[in-house]
């Protein structure tokens, strides 16, 4: 079955500086995602249309839910469960609190309804970064170490997942096991510098594995051998994040960001920080919410 894409639709015309964090939340027919740098969650109902910014008080690398209005923040030093009808902490945990120079970068939750996410040097300069994961019962495991730019975690089952350091422009293909300890990591993909850096990902229900483009304007589609089945181009040049939703589950969220960029680049790409939508042929797998008993009450 070949992939088939509409053309990039602009749903939200925004100047992010770093748009990132695509998240769908199907019983609020909305799209979050995130400002990191300007501390803002950003809500678009695709059903009203209806737009909503919070201000937060840290930079923000993203947002999960975890059942109706409450959700997980991944903040700089720290992951705070909030209510966001009324912005009410419920709970905080720290991270790396050692590391005042890093921040919380992407995060995702796998099958089994735990939030792996990883940490990176906010100047991106020092291998300072690791990938964690948040397991059921509220407590903290780090998994693997050594990342400039920690990116992206997508899955392929509870066991199988796909990771990238951005700065490496490598993505990885990752086993655990079921103690979370790293059994098998390979490089999956290498990017050329022409391409950009491979940022956010996300998998359909085929199993293929969805870049972004950073710097490079576009989303690559790469199969489990890691041949490249499709492209889709962008107006806008640093592609970062992207997640199915709609009411299929058959359309593309596509963050964006003005981070870098050059007054001309911004000239060629005027988009460039918005937040746009793709129709495709294929279903993402459904959103998963982070599984807790000590939050289900």
């Amino acid at each position: 079955m070949s992939i088939k894409s509409s053309k990039p639709i602009c749903i939200w015309k925004l100047k992010s500086f770093l748009g990132e964090g695509t998240l769908w939340v199907p019983f609020l027919n909305s799209i979050f995602f995130v400002d990191i740098k300007k501390k803002k969650i950003l809500i678009l109902n695709t059903k009203t249309n209806k737009k909503k910014i919070l201000s937060v008080d840290k930079e923000i690398g993203f947002i999960s839910h975890i059942k109706k209005n409450i959700f997980i923040l991944g903040l700089k030093s720290e992951l705070r469960i909030v209510d966001l009808k009324n912005i009410k902490i419920l709970s905080s945990i720290g991270v790396e609190l050692n590391k005042p120079n890093n921040r919380i970068n992407d995060g995702k939750i796998d099958p089994k309804g735990r939030l792996w996410f990883g940490t990176m040097d906010n100047l991106e300069k020092k291998q300072s970064g690791s990938l964690y994961c948040l397991d059921n019962h509220l407590r903290l495991h780090k998994v693997d170490e050594k990342y400039f730019i920690a990116n992206g975690p997508a899955f392929l089952d509870k066991n199988n997942f796909y990771h990238t350091d951005s700065r490496k422009r490598v993505i990885y293909k990752i086993k655990i096991n079921d103690k979370l300890e790293i059994l098998k990591k390979t490089i999956f993909l290498k990017f050329n510098e022409i391409d950009g850096s491979p940022d956010g990902m996300t998998t359909d229900i085929r199993n293929n594995l969805w870049v972004c483009h950073y710097r490079g304007a576009s989303i690559s589609v790469y199969d489990l051998r890691g041949n490249k089945i499709h492209q889709i181009n962008f107006p806008a040049k640093n592609i970062t994040n992207c997640t199915f939703g709609g009411s299929g589950n058959n359309e593309l969220f596509i963050s964006t960001a003005r981070k870098g960029m050059k007054a001309k680049e911004i000239k060629k790409y005027p988009l460039s920080g918005s937040l746009f939508k793709v129709k495709t042929n294929l279903k993402g797998k459904k959103t998963i919410s982070f599984k807790s008993a000590i939050l289900a009450s």
